[in-house]
């Protein structure tokens, strides 16, 4: 079954979407460069509204260490998503401080890019054609790759049961996919999650 991580959620509307769809993941942005950014006050209480069962995942652009240890420790988040330049020392430091698990994220550019990914010491990878670019990546790059990993980048309800039978990752992520006009939309949030589930039935 391929997981499923619903990302950039900012609203009790989108967790109570979330709450009835059950994703496996859903992700709260604490860069606050994102337009997606919310703050941890505002991620403590929506989280205490989600349903136990959906892990929450931070996401980072190089935060200090000690406030993503912090979240993660307080339980406003389950598992942190690193997006910046975080090294594996930084991953280390991180996991001794928590025991929590890290995704480490990475642009794939070139076949360099998927290999320097395998090579991470994080719990998951994540691969990315960007900061929230909306765009895929040459997903052929991903033929040799060994490791199970978080499939994001232009995932969309049109496109995911393709991406899912082609490649079968661990899991997809998706976040502007499932927005109209900069906004969650539950619709698209319903169809991405069935258009996963009925590949995995199938």
């Amino acid at each position: 079954m391929t997981k499923i991580k619903l990302c950039g959620l900012s609203s009790t509307q989108d967790i109570k979407a979330a709450n009835r769809l059950t994703p496996d993941y859903i992700g709260f942005v604490f860069a606050e460069k994102s337009k997606r950014y919310i703050s941890p006050k505002k991620a403590s209480a929506l989280k205490q509204q989600l349903d136990p069962s959906i892990k929450a995942v931070g996401v980072f652009v190089n935060e200090k260490i000690d406030t993503v240890a912090g979240l993660l420790l307080n339980s406003v988040i389950d598992i942190a998503q690193l997006h910046g330049g975080e090294d594996d020392g930084y991953i280390a430091r991180l996991r001794e401080m928590t025991g929590k698990p890290v995704i480490k994220a990475f642009i794939i550019r070139n076949a360099g890019d998927v290999e320097a990914a395998e090579r991470s010491s994080a719990d998951y990878i994540l691969l990315d054609s960007g900061k929230g670019s909306g765009k895929p990546f040459d997903q052929s790059l991903l033929k040799a790759i060994k490791r199970p990993y978080f499939l994001a980048g232009g995932l969309s309800p049109e496109n995911v049961a393709g991406a899912v039978q082609k490649l079968r990752p661990f899991a997809v992520d998706v976040s502007s996919g499932i927005e109209t006009g900069g906004v969650k939309d539950i619709e698209k949030m319903t169809a991405f999650v069935g258009a996963v589930r009925k590949v995995d039935e199938t």
